[in-house]
């Protein structure tokens, strides 16, 4: 194993890069993100002195942080130079070279391109020089976070996430008017929550090396199945209950019937979502002209739960926000700290030496698939609270954010690496660039082309690392 320690002929706690470039670089970076801070500053309307003393205060910090990170970027680029020997050490040179060493920042500087062409093209408005220079920052924040995640061996998706997330909202800041106004901020977590919450389950199946494709149909079939059970006189909190128990016990069947078929949790999971759409719609429109639509009144205590003027303790914040919250820290926790939590990594990680120590397969396979069920169906409900009313196609747009929150945070699909704390980083991404292509007037299936070339990159990128398996 080679010594990645910093080299002795530098003090321990140094933190200038030796390369001038570097320390001009970081020096420009911090002044650009200072200004941001400093104008977003007084267009919030804060004092001068407060405006003043933030941005000296985040910009040291930050110049502090980014030459941190460059030493001891250096510092392990140097003791891997130093441990190279012999012709098979010699790296490739010319263009050769460059494409080997940097094929997924270039294809994800490729695509950003191309979705900055097309956006370009479409939408007059978007063509103009704050937007350009937007990009062009975006570009050079991409380099950066490639370049340097590769300091952070297990943090890696993390990393590169948290930068991605700080773009968009620079970006977002410079060119969207109000983007961090109070009322976006709290629509962009509520949405965010929704989502969240939906993910639940959809990591932990993924950690396992599963799909649950069902998760949308759920969340739609909820939808409309609470309000229709308390049309027909279930109490709320009943019904309430009973669409929770009914999601979990979906998701039940879902994780007895993938273990039993192995490698058939795709299909499977989709065919039993299909199935369960179709049966709701069936019942709920016996009687009723309106398939797939539910009328009825909902609960004041579920729309205080969801809905955009929800109010917690008398703070006007919607209490599904903190609801996510709160749920992330035990899932987190959980997944760190507890026993189920280490046998699902190991289990991911290597299922034949999980199953040698006495880890039951079936027992958190089919656990993990009845979580994801009924965080479903607690999404589902949610978003009737927020709608005021049944509708079973709510649920059709999670099939995939799903799938992209878990991707882009960087939790593997074939199981064993990740988390739900980087799949939290994953939806706020999501959030974050639906609210951009928003404000810049995308429609809905030019936001759907966009997170597909979002994606295509950080699995580029995240593929080139080792999996688990290799590793023990």
């Amino acid at each position: 194993m080679s010594d990645l320690s910093p080299r002795t002929d530098r003090p321990a706690m140094a933190f200038i890069p030796r390369s001038s470039f570097l320390v001009w670089l970081n020096l420009a970076i911090t002044l650009l993100i200072g200004g941001a801070g400093f104008g977003l500053g007084f267009a919030q309307g804060l004092s001068a002195q407060l405006v003043i003393l933030y941005t000296v205060i985040s910009s040291a910090v930050l110049f502090w942080l980014i030459n941190y990170v460059a030493v001891v970027f250096e510092s392990r680029r140097a003791a891997v130079q130093e441990s190279e020997t012999g012709e098979g050490a010699r790296s490739a040179s010319g263009a050769k070279g460059v494409w080997q060493g940097n094929r997924a920042l270039i294809i994800a500087m490729g695509l950003l391109l191309i979705a900055y062409l097309i956006v370009t093209a479409t939408v007059p408005a978007f063509r103009t020089v704050p937007n350009l220079l937007g990009f062009l920052l975006l570009e050079a924040i991409l380099v950066f976070a490639f370049k340097v995640s590769g300091v952070f061996v297990h943090g890696r998706s993390a990393f590169i996430g948290l930068i991605v997330l700080l773009a968009l909202i620079v970006i977002s800041s410079f060119t969207i008017p109000g983007f961090l106004s109070g009322p976006n901020i709290k629509a962009i977590l509520l949405f965010a929550a929704f989502l969240g919450i939906a993910c639940v389950g959809q990591t932990l199946v993924a950690l396992l090396g599963g799909l649950d494709l069902s998760i949308p149909f759920v969340i739609g079939a909820s939808n409309i199945g609470l309000l229709y059970l308390i049309g027909l006189g279930v109490p709320s909190w009943l019904a309430f209950a009973i669409v929770l128990t009914v999601g979990g016990i979906i998701g039940l069947i879902n994780g007895v019937l993938s273990y039993r078929l192995q490698g058939q949790a795709l299909i499977l999971t989709l065919g039993m979502g299909f199935a369960v759409a179709g049966f709701v719609q069936i019942l709920t429109s016996i009687g009723s002209s309106f398939s797939g639509n539910v009328y009825g009144t909902v609960p004041g205590w579920l729309q205080n739960l969801a809905a955009m003027n929800g109010v917690t303790f008398g703070l006007a914040v919607p209490p599904t926000i903190l609801l996510w919250i709160v749920l992330a820290v035990i899932v987190i926790i959980a997944l760190r700290y507890s026993a189920y939590g280490r046998y699902i990594y190991a289990l991911g990680g290597n299922r034949r030496s999980a199953k040698l120590v006495g880890v039951s397969e079936f027992k958190y396979w089919t656990l993990a698939y009845t979580i994801s069920g009924c965080f479903a169906a607690l999404t589902g409900s949610l978003l009737l609270g927020w709608s005021g009313g049944g509708f079973i196609g709510v649920g059709d747009q999670y099939l995939f954010t799903t799938l992209a929150a878990v991707v882009i945070g960087g939790t593997s699909l074939m199981g064993g690496y990740g988390g739900y704390g980087f799949t939290v980083i994953g939806v706020l991404v999501l959030q974050v660039l639906s609210a951009f292509l928003i404000g810049i007037g995308l429609k809905y299936e030019w936001q759907q082309f966009i997170f597909g070339l979002l994606i295509l990159p950080m699995v580029a990128l995240y593929g080139r690392m080792p999996h688990i398996r290799s590793q023990v």
